[in-house]
């Protein structure tokens, strides 16, 4: 038998773990690592800032069902990647981060880039640690994708120094892996089930919250024929949307706090009680409020508010064992409740309240116009990419999810940057669907260069902009005579020509009534496009009861 160099060895015991697609940026120490996954068939996408390459992974995970790869370079370049870690953790997501380190023999020299990668890297992972021997590559890297799927999903880092890298070892001396294959599907409690419907069956005004976590376990069929066979009210978290689609008429989206501030039982279906949801407390959820909890995680159980049944296992798996009971009991949740009455009525009110607003046909427009033309023009199978303040919120109302896993944005973590890192992921996973990205022009900011990796790889993804000149408003303007607010950027940038530089298409509109027409345009262009929107600088959402984060 012959020799294999770390580079090549890392790439093939990554392959053999499941991971297609690695995104990154080469340089010193890690050039023969991408080049060696391209040749053990591993998708290699080279990004402009690590940042994004980072965010890219981990959305590639979410979206493949197993972890994937950012490799980046020492010392700055894995420091830039660990906002992927923090996201990817906190979002319940797994990646590998690979990353290249100084030479151990000059260790505490004062090496190129040399840094603490590992100790650095614990906080934001499940898995961390340096590969010290070329042979023992196998087993480190079967550890991080066991550590990274099995369980609660996270982030995993393997630091890759320079001399084990380009170091050998002899093919008889390898340390052998098998591959991990999907994780085991936990199951609860068969009385924390029957529990859990007796809880239900007992509520006057119940309310299923369908989390990201049933996302991520492939749980849609489950979920679906549970709210189904129980004609049970559910709200969907962000990236929860699209398990049952949001026009179905069981979905409360359009009256979400009302329904969470009178609900006296809420079912959290992978579903965490953080900021997104208020914490659970007062005054956005009622005082009192009972709670079933279903998740992978024990430790999740309580959190906030305590739980009065508590399911810990996987979502499919807890979602098939509640179907499967409840073909024991003849309840479902009537049509005619009061409850029900209440919440189709808080729905239709909300839209009115908004109607006047996409309607207008002012000029410049505001975001409910705009999103007007965006909601009939989508495709239904589109995966979304939302990013932005109100640009984000205000999409997550009005662009309707119909299937599960088609909308990624801040998540968590309320990450700004993600946006065209998640677009990358998407088209690359998805070539064949269409890859819709919505974002404020303050968060185009963050990773606008990635434009340039977008028409490279040639991706036909439509990014739209809504551009209202600033972070939260702008002004029509910048003063010549007075400092400038911190929040403000330039009124009427023309992001499109960023696009336009890098070979793909841009278009830029002031007017509503043309806005639909060049949305068909660029959906008929063949490659990337770019759609920058001007917004009325000073456009916003309707009236809040609550400011946002609300406890």
């Amino acid at each position: 038998m012959g020799t294999i160099d770390g580079a090549a060895l890392m790439a093939r015991s990554l392959r053999q773990q499941g991971v297609e697609y690695m995104f990154g940026i080469v340089g010193f120490p890690v050039f023969s690592i991408a080049t060696a996954a391209q040749k053990e068939g591993i998708t290699f996408i080279g990004m402009r800032n690590e940042q994004s390459a980072s965010y890219a992974a981990q959305a590639a995970s979410y979206l493949t069902g197993r972890p994937q790869a950012c490799l980046v370079v020492s010392g700055p370049g894995v420091i830039h990647a660990f906002a992927g870690l923090a996201n990817a953790q906190q979002n319940c997501w797994p990646m590998i981060l690979v990353g290249g380190a100084s030479p151990t023999y000059q260790n505490g020299m004062g090496a190129f880039q040399e840094e603490r990668q590992v100790a650095l890297a614990e906080p934001y992972c499940k898995y961390a640690h340096a590969v010290e021997h070329v042979e023992r590559i196998p087993y480190y890297v079967e550890q991080a994708m066991r550590s990274s799927l099995y369980g609660r999903p996270g982030p995993v880092y393997l630091d890759m120094p320079d001399d084990i890298i380009r170091g050998t070892a002899d093919e008889e001396r390898i340390v052998s892996a098998s591959p991990v294959g999907d994780p085991p599907r936990s199951q609860a409690h068969p009385e924390d089930v029957e529990a859990a419907l007796t809880a239900l069956e007992s509520a006057e005004r119940p309310l299923i919250v369908v989390g990201k976590g049933m996302a991520w376990s492939r749980a849609e069929d489950e979920v679906r024929k549970f709210i189904e066979r129980t004609q049970l009210p559910f709200l969907a978290s962000p990236m929860g949307k699209g398990m049952l689609p949001d026009d179905d008429p069981l979905s409360v989206g359009a009256a979400r706090s009302h329904a969470l501030k009178e609900a006296d039982l809420v079912f959290l279906m992978g579903a965490r009680l953080n900021w997104i949801m208020h914490f659970g407390l007062p005054p956005r959820f009622a005082e009192g409020v009972r709670v079933i909890q279903l998740d992978i995680s024990p430790e999740e159980i309580g959190t906030n508010v305590p739980a009065e049944v508590a399911l810990v296992g996987d979502g499919k798996a807890v979602a098939s064992q509640l179907n499967a009971a409840l073909d024991q009991r003849q309840w479902f949740y009537p049509a005619d409740t009061e409850w029900r009455t209440a919440l189709q009525h808080k729905a239709a009110d909300n839209q009115t309240s908004v109607q006047s607003m996409i309607d207008d046909d002012s000029t410049p427009m505001n975001y409910y116009r705009a999103y007007r033309d965006i909601v009939d023009w989508l495709p239904d199978d589109a995966i979304i990419v939302g990013e932005g303040a109100n640009t984000m919120d205000i999409g997550r109302t009005q662009m309707p999810n119909r299937g599960p896993r088609q909308r990624l944005d801040a998540g968590s973590y309320g990450t700004m940057g993600i946006g065209l890192g998640f677009m990358v992921a998407a088209a690359t996973v998805h070539p064949d669907r269409p890859i819709v990205g919505v974002q404020g022009d303050s968060a185009f900011g963050f990773s606008g260069m990635e434009l340039e990796t977008i028409c490279r790889y040639k991706l036909p993804l439509k990014l739209i902009v809504l551009n209202n000149g600033g972070i939260g408003g702008g002004i029509d303007e910048l003063p010549d005579d007075r400092p400038l607010p911190p929040s403000m950027l330039t009124p009427g940038a023309h992001y499109e020509r960023v696009m336009e530089a890098f070979g793909g298409k841009g278009f830029f509109v002031t007017d509503p009534g043309e806005l639909r027409a060049v949305l068909d345009e660029a959906m008929a262009h063949d490659g990337p496009a770019l759609i920058n929107v001007l917004i009325h600088p000073r456009a916003g959402r309707k009236p809040q009861q609550f400011t946002w984060l609300t406890t």
